[in-house]
């Protein structure tokens, strides 16, 4: 990705790209084009800036977990012993190195870090905190949550500006003195 200071701002024809491609990043170059209304060249040209400046981090399928007969999914807080920046950098290396940790936070206040973990079944899950937690000396606490319904899942980015706030009407004073 590129200093932000040398990014192009977005502007109209690159939040219509990227909301399409939210929806459908399969669709054609051609398609595309012609949904975003603007000409191939235009949309090419675009989508690549795009990445290049890192505003489209990668395209990738979406698995539904429900074409797998099994699977958890666990958010799973972790509170760590020490807090320093090289004890918070050096678990976030181990765990996003982990296939099954599919998102990793630092969060405040409370816990350190908070996971969203998927594995196939809870025999998986306990291997995943024996290599993960257990052997981690530095892992105070956790606490996991399993996931009984997805309601709802949607990585997109809303990123259209908030509507103009109205503006405050000032309140009139009154003429009478008080009392």
């Amino acid at each position: 990705m590129q200093d932000s200071a040398a990014q192009t701002p977005l502007d109209e024809v690159d939040h219509r790209l990227l909301g399409l491609l939210q929806d459908d990043a399969s669709r054609s170059n051609q398609a595309l084009a012609e949904a975003a209304r603007v000409s191939p060249a235009t949309a090419l040209r675009r989508v690549r800036r795009l990445v290049e400046q890192g505003v489209i981090e990668r395209q990738m399928a979406i698995v539904s977990p429900q074409a797998f007969d099994a699977g958890l999914t666990a958010i799973v807080e972790i509170t760590l012993d020490r807090q320093g920046a090289e004890h918070l950098a050096a678990f976030e290396a181990r765990a996003v190195a982990e296939p099954a940790v599919q998102q990793c936070y630092r969060v405040t206040p409370g816990p350190d870090c908070v996971l969203v973990v998927w594995v196939r079944d809870m025999s998986h899950y306990n291997a995943l905190v024996q290599r993960l937690f257990t052997d981690d000396a530095n892992v105070r606490n956790v606490k996991s949550y399993f996931a009984t319904r997805r309601a709802k899942f949607d990585p997109r980015v809303d990123f259209t500006p908030p509507a103009a706030q109205p503006r405050a009407q000032p309140t009139p004073s009154s003429a009478a003195p008080a009392p």
